[in-house]
């Protein structure tokens, strides 16, 4: 049995997804269970290196989860062969500079999304990896939770018939920060257009991934965007302006023909099952889609509900569902990416979600906003 090492950079790793996912719950969990096992013969074991501009963070960071390396000198690693792969969850507005440094140093890439905020830039990088022939990835994490496993299950069975149409809710409430008893608990940057911030341009890559993958290729989109709280307090406590979108209403149409109305909001308080809900209706049956559970009703279970608002509704409309069971054990949906990324760097097994896909959120993110301002439907060119 070989344990290979591969050593990874990674960058930008002291904000809050990058610590949780990618850190902790990916490669650290990695490395606790033994490494990733991809056959008898062979192991992989992640060797990471946290690079970042502050050093205390890193410091700090480094120490309470028993990471051993970690420098501010991005260059050093870099330039370090040891090193095969460089992943980047800095800023949105700082990725291309990071990713093409890597690229000259014949890195292997895996980073964040978006990729940029326009999508010639997205396309930009995505062929300079292309044309410096580095394997190249951009996370879609989504695709593997729990909830939407379950949901492609039954849909691969045919159990939903034709799907017409999917409503998507996603969001909570982020508090503002102008009450000092309530933080915010989403950084001031997401709320500034000029610091790449805007529930467009982070959520509907997201969606463009999901719906692309279950529900057919994306080609037209009408978006409406809202920046709902003018003022936030920032975590000087400085109240500062809000330049950028935190809710936007989104209808997505498919190739094949299904329609897709997806409402994202960092404004709005939950009442539904989770902070992410899905429901997919179809000439067969229907689902709802949470982020780890999965909800069906069957045509033939489907009640016949008759309109009479003077009475009280007889019929209790949750109670005709049916919860799809686990099928198997679902690890996290970050570190199964990752998995399969360490598997395409060393094995060369196939790893379709590379920058280019990436470029086709930020696609989807750009005709939003254009939708917004235009005030009408916007078709997506292949890219």
């Amino acid at each position: 049995m070989e344990t290979r090492r591969i050593g990874i950079i990674m960058n930008g790793v002291t904000g809050r997804m990058g610590t949780n996912q990618h850190l902790i719950r990916s490669i650290l969990a990695i490395m606790q269970q033994g490494g990733l096992k991809v056959n008898d013969d062979l192991t992989i074991m992640p060797d990471p290196i946290l690079t970042g501009r502050n050093e205390d963070k890193l410091r700090a960071l480094a120490q309470k989860h028993g990471v051993a390396k970690y420098t501010t000198d991005l260059d050093a690693a870099l330039a370090d062969p040891s090193y095969e792969i460089f992943f980047d969850a800095s800023g949105t507005l700082q990725r291309a500079g990071f990713v093409e440094k890597a690229v000259k140093a014949g890195k292997a890439i895996y980073c964040e999304k978006p990729t940029a905020v326009e999508t010639a830039e997205a396309i930009r990088l995505a062929k300079v990896c292309e044309d410096a022939g580095v394997k190249n990835g951009v996370v879609q994490d989504k695709l593997w939770l729990p909830g939407i496993r379950k949901f492609k299950v039954l849909r691969d069975q045919g159990f939903f018939g034709k799907i017409l149409s999917v409503r998507g809710e996603f969001g909570y409430w982020v508090f503002t920060g102008l009450d000092e008893d309530q933080p915010a608990q989403r950084p001031s940057w997401n709320y500034r257009k000029e610091d790449g911030g805007g529930i467009i341009v982070d959520m509907l890559c997201h969606w463009r991934y999901v719906v692309d993958n279950l529900f057919g290729e994306v080609k037209s989109v009408s978006c409406l965007g809202a920046t709902h709280i003018p003022e936030r307090r920032d975590e000087r406590g400085k109240v500062y302006p809000c330049t950028s979108d935190d809710a936007c209403y989104a209808t997505f149409e498919t190739d094949a023909g299904v329609i897709c109305q997806f409402n994202s909001s960092w404004t709005v308080r939950v009442r539904r099952d989770d902070l992410f809900t899905m429901q997919v209706d179809g000439t067969h049956g229907s689902a709802i889609v949470g982020l780890r559970k999965c909800w069906v009703q069957a045509q033939g279970t489907t009640p016949r509900p008759v309109w009479n608002p003077d009475i009280e509704q007889p019929i209790n409309f949750f109670n005709g569902w049916q919860e799809v069971p686990d099928a198997t054990t679902y690890d996290n949906a970050f570190k199964i990416q990752w998995e399969l990324f360490l598997k395409h760097v060393v094995t060369d097994a196939p790893f379709r979600w590379t920058l280019r896909e990436g470029a086709k959120g930020v696609q989807l993110a750009e005709a939003g906003l254009e939708s917004w301002e235009k005030r009408k439907w916007i078709d997506l060119p292949a890219l």
